[in-house]
């Protein structure tokens, strides 16, 4: 309430306990007071009001991506989708490090500004789990179970309460197991994935709600979990294999911008695999690519609308006629399209390249391996 309020010039009498927490609101001027009977002194002058400290910030600390051995193409996608935020998904046999990847993500995503970190916030206020000063700037990570119903996902209520995906807001959503989740619940995540925000609708009270997040799913290439893994244990039917993936809808799907297969590591090579690079390096390349969109643009390449494509995101001849050809190849709608041209420029951000060359559309291809049966 404070943070919308805060605007109208007004000081804010509160719970002494709840001090702290609205006095993160840097610019409104916060009282705290035990009783309404020190309210009344304060009024009259016989006493005066202890302002709240100022919460001291603490540096959120995340799990590192050095814990996740090899996998290095897929740790190069998963730096593709902090930069330009969009939505990722993740097909691989059980145990390749599907679930470790994603928790990671939230490390090499930049730092909350204070604006954002205001807005999840309040939207944390507004939820019935509240909100928590530790949390404070420490970008949310939320994984609901697959039994998750649709109202608790998009939120509602009888007083439309905020929910998982709004919760999710500047944060990751993470949804484990994929297939698993009741298809009604998916299909209402089209319209966050598209407009970055949801309408919950009540009898008694409508609202906004806003939801921008990367969508990571993660889902196993088969109902058994081990289609084309080295120890060839899968006896499922194509019909079966068919089937399993076919309860993620083509208009879902379509809205993913990142599809890529995990490879499970026989033993050896994960026994003699080394760390790799840490997510405070990989956060400093999303960083500073993240910092030429806002400084183009103003927001990030997945909120990029279609007719600023042609704005933003130039084509050189080679990248243009290899996306021509790959559009009739592999029969991609028009937004899958244009999601395609997103992603490639962000490549080209994270390669500090003005232009969108032909390196850079052929490995943001290589991210529709669902379009393309995998």
């Amino acid at each position: 309430m404070t943070f919308g309020a805060q605007r109208s010039g007004r000081a804010f009498v509160v719970p002494a306990a709840g001090a702290d927490e609205t006095a993160l609101v840097q610019d409104a001027t916060i009282y705290g007071a035990d009783t309404l009977l020190q309210v009344c002194e304060a009024l009259t002058g016989s006493r005066m009001f202890e302002p709240p400290s100022r919460l001291q910030v603490v540096a959120p600390h995340y799990q590192d991506l050095t814990d996740v051995k090899r996998q290095v193409a897929t740790k190069r996608a998963l730096e593709v989708v902090a930069a330009g935020r969009h939505s990722l998904i993740m097909v691989g046999a059980p145990g390749t490090g599907k679930s470790m990847l994603a928790q990671r993500l939230v490390g090499i995503l930049p730092d909350m500004t204070d604006a954002e970190a205001l807005e999840a916030a309040s939207l944390q206020s507004l939820a019935r789990v509240g909100f928590r000063t530790e949390e404070w700037r420490r970008r949310p990570f939320r994984a609901p179970h697959h039994s998750a119903s649709s109202v608790s996902l998009v939120g509602g209520g009888s007083d439309a309460r905020p929910g998982e995906i709004s919760l999710a807001h500047y944060g990751v959503l993470f949804l484990d197991e994929l297939p698993e989740f009741d298809r009604k619940v998916l299909e209402v995540l089209r319209e966050p994935l598209e407009a970055g925000r949801v309408n919950i609708s009540r009898a008694a009270r409508q609202a906004t709600y806003p939801a921008q997040f990367p969508l990571v799913g993660a889902l196993n290439p088969c109902p058994c979990g081990y289609l084309g893994h080295h120890s060839g244990r899968c006896r499922c039917t194509p019909d079966q294999v068919q089937r399993y993936r076919g309860k993620i809808s083509g208009p879902l799907l379509d809205r993913i911008d990142v599809q890529i297969e995990v490879p499970a590591l026989p033993e050896v090579e994960l026994s003699q695999a080394a760390s790799g690079e840490s997510s405070v390096v990989v956060r400093q390349r999303v960083q500073a690519s993240y910092d030429r969109q806002l400084a183009r643009q103003g927001k990030p390449n997945t909120l990029l609308g279609v007719k600023e494509l042609d704005t933003y995101c130039v084509l050189d001849a080679g990248a243009k006629e290899t996306l021509g050809r790959a559009f009739s190849r592999l029969n991609l709608s028009a937004r899958a399209y244009h999601r395609v041209i997103k992603v490639a420029r962000t490549i080209a951000d994270l390669a500090a390249s003005d232009d969108i060359r032909l390196t850079h559309i052929a490995e943001s291809l290589q991210y529709r391996r669902l379009d393309r049966g995998l």
